[in-house]
């Protein structure tokens, strides 16, 4: 009987909760929006999951409020923000999910210490994750109909607007198209930041068990799915703690946000010895730069991120430098999962260049000779080639690396233009290529560029509209001057309709190499210019564009005269970076510069789906990983 009774209470506890919350689901259902597309709902749902993966209950309670603002007021229908406030509910038992509402006075009179108090005249939006046994028809035929993505291992979002009548009664809605625009930003705003959040033990009462932070505002850029985009494919959105905090320009930041400094307690645990896991037959500590075997080093306990070579240069650089970057760098892992692309079927891990590439049988062939060290003494440019496209691949199969051929049925009103793509999964397809092909670790370098000048930089995509040729000055080029067969495919992708005119200037430039021009396809020509780029861009054509690609911009001194060009000219500049700590650099020495960053730190669709690891850290790199540009 009485395991019966557990049982019992158990299932009622499951449907109706305890604590925190407003009760069971309400039947609303995101199919009947107005408006509303299956992707739409689908991103939805993806970053519902991606919230549910950092646990944010674990920490936080309703008493903790959250300041929300996405975008400028004018971008909302009412002119002003939807839902400013927010609150996690179900990390002290209850339904699991959020509340966001009309101000904050309404969140205090609706928050108790124990239970979700019913004030009437208050309308919320809620998100609660349930159960999917425990999910209304309409929502579980929804679920499985649009394949949608589990929070957890079986839970999913229920969306509603609820409001407590004056009778006590409670009635919901569907939310509308608007404010689950403004739900979607805030998801995936609050994934990356609340992490960041730094315990204040000076603060809490002395007998008090909710956990205190220190005041905290980031902003981070959010990249809208083009379901949601309404001519701008970005939105700044700016998270307080508590609500209503301002700036206070600091002395870090993120790679995609508004400076502000994060600091971890030195407690004992930082120092615990934390083996790092790695196949790397050897790493490099980070503060002494001592080479140690991969099995015997360690990395910080907090962000896991950070490799030493003993727990006295750990010691002596939290005191240092990483005690007010720990945060950072610890919220840049916990993002690792976002950044895997889980479409393709071939190793996408490369610890050891020559082992990975071994394993793809194109070891020391072709184009691939580039990407490990064997063939290092050949100066780039000047690998030896031999044979035609299908060597040039390294002997791939027949469905494995594009072919030189224009792309067919794409030809609108009888007008041909240039083939736009969202990304690898798109561009497989139309190629008809086998997923376990590994061309997209090359041919992220040409597609980087013509992502930029097809959909983030406007004027250059114009000039290709009308069919007239752009000129595109491509700094520091290295790898890219073997590789010229994969920039052919550019060429495919105008589909007859405009030039592209590539100018390589950079040092790496062979001397014999230097003023020869390359026509690797009818619509793409490539100049070779060796020397600085401050130093030669007198004498080249203007540019309607700037492009620098892995640019390992970590110093002024570096690029101090490149840049100083770039502001004077004002042309619209990209350069991408292969993780976000190197983006956070950039970001640093483009300030330095004097030039305004216009176009924020974004993941770029078309980074390589190869992960790569520095020596001194754990963080993950992409080539081409993320864009940032000025001028724009």
């Amino acid at each position: 009987m009485d395991l019966h009774l557990k049982n019992l209470f158990g299932r009622f506890q499951e449907q109706f909760g305890s604590g925190p919350g407003l009760g069971p689901g309400s039947g609303t259902c995101l199919m009947k929006v107005e408006g509303v597309f299956p992707n739409f709902i689908k991103c939805i749902y993806k970053g519902s999951a991606a919230l549910y993966r950092t646990e944010p209950w674990k920490r936080l309670r309703p008493g903790h409020l959250f300041g929300i603002r996405v975008g400028k007021d004018s971008d909302w229908s009412s002119k002003k923000q939807p839902f400013p406030c927010v609150q996690f509910i179900g990390g002290d038992g209850g339904d699991v999910g959020f509340h966001m509402f009309r101000s904050e006075s309404d969140a205090k009179k609706m928050t108790g210490s124990r239970e979700t108090i019913r004030t009437p005249n208050v309308e919320l939006l809620r998100v609660t994750y349930e159960l999917e046994a425990l999910m209304f028809p309409s929502n579980k035929r929804m679920i499985k109909s649009l394949s949608l993505e589990a929070s957890g291992t079986d839970r999913f979002p229920v969306i509603d607007v609820a409001r407590c009548m004056s009778s006590g009664e409670l009635r919901f809605r569907n939310p509308t198209l608007e404010e689950l625009r403004f739900v979607y930003a805030f998801m995936r705003a609050i994934s990356l930041v609340h992490p960041l959040l730094q315990e204040d033990k000076n603060g809490a009462s002395k007998w008090s068990r909710l956990m205190y932070f220190e005041t905290f505002i980031e902003t981070v850029d959010v990249q809208w799915p083009p379901e949601m985009a309404k001519g701008h494919d970005l939105v700044a959105v700016t998270v307080s703690h508590p609500p209503g905090q301002a700036y206070e320009e600091k002395a870090f930041s993120t790679a995609s946000s508004t400076t502000t400094k994060y600091a971890e307690p030195p407690r004992e645990e930082v120092f615990v010895d934390v083996r790092v896991n790695s196949n790397c037959v050897y790493r490099q500590c980070t503060l002494c730069e001592k080479e140690v075997h991969g099995d015997q080093s360690q990395c910080c306990a907090l962000c896991r991120a950070v490799v030493y070579c003993s727990s006295l240069c750990q010691k002596q650089h939290w005191k240092e430098t990483h005690k007010s970057m720990c945060g950072l760098y610890k919220a840049m892992m916990e993002r690792e999962e976002e950044l895997v692309m889980k479409i393709f079927l071939f190793p996408c891990s490369a610890d050891q260049p020559c082992k990975w590439l071994d394993s793809l049988g194109i070891h020391q062939k072709g184009m691939w000779r580039r990407k490990c060290g064997c063939n290092a003494h050949y100066p780039f440019g000047l690998l030896p080639v031999k044979g035609g496209l299908w060597d040039s691949w390294g002997g791939l199969g027949d469905e494995e690396f594009p072919r030189d051929s224009p792309f067919h049925n794409h030809v609108r009103d009888g007008i041909s233009s240039p083939i736009l793509l969202s990304g690898w999964s798109e561009y497989y397809n139309l190629r008809s290529l086998q997923l376990s092909s590994p061309v997209a670790d090359i041919l992220s370098h040409p597609f980087t560029v013509y992502y930029i000048l097809t959909s983030l930089n406007i004027s250059s995509k114009n000039l290709l509209l009308k069919g007239k040729e752009v000129i595109l000055h491509f700094l520091g080029p290295e790898g890219e001057l073997d590789w010229m067969p994969a920039f052919a495919e550019i060429g495919h992708l105008l589909n007859g309709s405009g030039n592209i005119h590539i100018v390589m200037v950079g040092p790496e430039v062979p001397t014999n190499l230097s003023g020869t021009t390359s026509g690797i396809s009818s619509r793409v020509r490539v100049n070779l210019v060796r020397g600085n780029y401050q130093d030669e861009a007198t004498y080249l054509p203007s540019p309607h564009i700037i492009v620098a690609l892995n640019c390992g911009m970590e110093s002024y001194s570096a690029w101090g005269g490149a840049l100083e060009l770039i502001k004077s000219r004002g042309v619209p500049a990209f350069f991408t970076e292969q993780s976000e700590i190197l983006c956070a650099n950039a970001k640093q020495v483009l300030r330095g510069a004097g030039l305004h960053i216009t176009h924020p730190v974004t993941p770029n669709p078309f980074r390589s789906p190869v992960k790569t690891y520095c020596l001194s850290n754990n963080l993950p790199s992409y080539s081409n990983g993320f864009v940032l540009g000025v001028n724009t």
